[in-house]
């Protein structure tokens, strides 16, 4: 197999950009993941790779072996120092792919639940949220302007492999996305809601959750027919957003899992 050893490769320097450049990645409809864990829950949720990726010394490892295998595709070499390159982590693992990004926008009108996200920055909140959203089947998630980018290798790392499980959107015009679903919207406040566990969540909820800060802006707020308030025990003044939203989802999946058991 021939590896690619120079910098001025012009595939490396195209995947260095899909890496670092959140307009690559929207001009191309490509993304590129690294490190076993997120390439194993790409293959393990049927999708195929555009390409893999491997480092050189990757090459002699089982597991990425196994992966390679399971892929059923002829792997590009990369000399280990090229692959770090391409890596946001300290110490890679040998192993990344490119992907083709969703293309067709998801019908919310027929989606369950959907999870809005206004100016949401943080890489590690985006990613924890959608992770959540995987667990507790929250439904489609939409993000709006100011949110960080969805196909972001932080965002991938923290998502942990739900972005191939959930339908993820990008839209400048969220109250257009609420009006699409149809319905019921509800939103978190520190205060004078009503208790979450007080909370009829059974029906197509569409949570909205706010930047880190800020918040949810009252443009957003005044579509909630739902405002909820998680009650606290400890002397915290609130919650980060993604402890948040990983505890509605968790409400609203037990209240459901409750009343199936009930039939």
């Amino acid at each position: 197999m021939n590896v690619i050893r120079s910098r001025d490769n012009e595939r490396l320097r195209r995947w260095r950009k899909l890496t670092t450049s959140a307009r690559a990645r929207r001009s191309e409809r490509r993304a590129l993941l690294e490190g076993v864990h997120l390439v194993e829950a790409l293959l393990a949720s049927g999708r195929r790779p555009e390409t893999l990726i491997v480092s050189e010394s990757g090459l002699a490892r089982r597991e990425i072996a196994a992966l390679v295998e399971t892929s059923g595709l002829q792997p590009v070499a990369l000399a280990d120092e090229l692959f770090e390159m391409l890596a946001d982590t300290e110490t890679p693992t040998g192993i990344a792919a490119e992907i083709a990004l969703p293309g067709a926008q998801p019908d919310l009108a027929a989606a369950r639940g959907c999870v809005v996200l206004e100016g949401v920055q943080d890489a590690g909140n985006v990613g924890a949220i959608l992770r959540s959203a995987a667990a507790f089947a929250a439904g489609d998630v939409v993000l709006g302007p100011g949110c960080a980018d969805a196909w972001s290798p932080k965002v991938l790392r923290a998502g942990m492999g739900a972005h191939f499980s959930l339908n993820i959107e990008s839209r400048s015009d969220l109250g257009a996305a609420l009006d699409e679903f149809g319905g019921t919207i509800a939103c978190t406040l520190v205060r004078a809601g009503i208790p979450l566990g007080k909370t009829d969540l059974r029906g197509r909820i569409g949570w909205i959750f706010g930047g880190e800060g800020q918040g949810v802006s009252m443009a957003l707020a005044a579509r909630a027919a739902l405002s909820v308030t998680i009650p606290m025990a400890g002397v915290a003044e609130s919650l980060n957003v993604a402890a948040a939203a990983a505890i509605c989802f968790y409400e609203r999946s037990r209240q459901l899992s409750t009343s199936a058991a009930r039939g």
